[in-house]
């Protein structure tokens, strides 16, 4: 997302960076264009040269610690766009908060994988005030998004409900793919063919997906590119909506405990598309399938 503010954001002032493990900052800084970024070394720093402070961060205790953190200094007029997953509740918890202090705050999650993030690809999910989408729309659409779904003057909690039940889906296809895949491999078909009439049929994250079981990268990998314990974040938030609405999602139900087999077996470090891995094992193959 950095990458394209710099690139295609139009900005006349470098973008601040920070990191609480500074390092990844000054590593992101020191692959873009020079003198397009700055790394600060503490929120403090950031808030006081910055209008408008994006955050995105992993779990929702982080992100409300963030959020008090910059809450400390003098924000007013300034918009905070908060692009995290997290529970709807939360987001609207961290709007009274922010706008108590005379700030604008923007809910803005976003669908799209770290390849499609780097390309600009993304699409945004932008929910609140007009003004603050106003605001905020110049590094959307064309810049770090292909598309955004505007929710103007709508509660910030729908952008994080469409991104929760969103996310299910993808949940849900790699379910599907990883119980096709050791399908295929037990009853003699073969991925291959399987894999061929997904690329025809489903092209896109259907096909990502597949490549990443059939390469073995869901387990070769030195970092995952989806972490066990953010997949199970998102699963746990998705059937806490669907309870307080009344209702059931059993696919994510399912996923969810293919999940828990997941962090059993490769811990912190495994990936979510390890699904495939956990079924294997299931099937009475190895969790690697080379």
């Amino acid at each position: 997302m950095v990458k394209n503010l710099v690139e295609k954001g139009n900005l006349d002032q470098p973008i601040l960076l920070f990191n609480r493990t500074k390092q990844r900052a000054t590593d992101l800084s020191s692959n873009l264009a020079t003198g397009k970024t700055e790394v600060v070394d503490s929120i403090a720093e950031g808030v006081s040269k910055a209008d408008i402070i994006f955050v995105i961060l992993s779990q929702d205790d982080v992100v409300e610690a963030a959020v008090d953190e910059i809450l400390q200094n003098d924000v007013t007029g300034k918009l905070i766009v908060e692009c995290s997953t997290i529970h709807p509740d939360t987001t609207e918890r961290l709007a009274k908060s922010v706008e108590a202090k005379g700030a604008e705050y923007l809910t803005a999650p976003v669908f799209g994988a770290p390849a499609a993030a780097d390309a600009g690809q993304l699409v945004g999910v932008l929910a609140g005030p007009s003004s603050a989408i106003d605001r905020a729309k110049p590094y959307f659409k064309g810049v770090m998004s292909r598309q955004d779904i505007e929710m103007r003057d709508e509660p910030r909690s729908k952008a994080l409900t469409l991104k929760l039940i969103g996310n299910t889906f993808i949940l849900n296809m790699v379910e599907q793919l990883a119980e096709g895949h050791v399908l295929a491999e037990k009853s003699g078909l073969g991925n291959n063919y399987l894999h061929q009439w997904i690329e025809n049929m489903f092209p896109g994250p259907y096909t990502a997906y597949s490549n990443r079981m059939l390469s073995g990268d869901y387990y070769q990998r030195e970092y995952p590119l989806f972490a066990v314990d953010l997949a199970r974040k998102d699963a746990r938030h998705a059937m806490s909506l669907a309870k307080a609405a009344g209702t059931k999602i059993p696919n994510v139900e399912l996923a969810d405990s293919h999940l828990v087999q997941l962090k059993e077996h490769a811990g912190e470090k495994g990936d979510f598309a390890g699904i495939y891995g956990v079924l294997r094992v299931e099937a009475g193959l190895k969790y690697e399938n080379k």
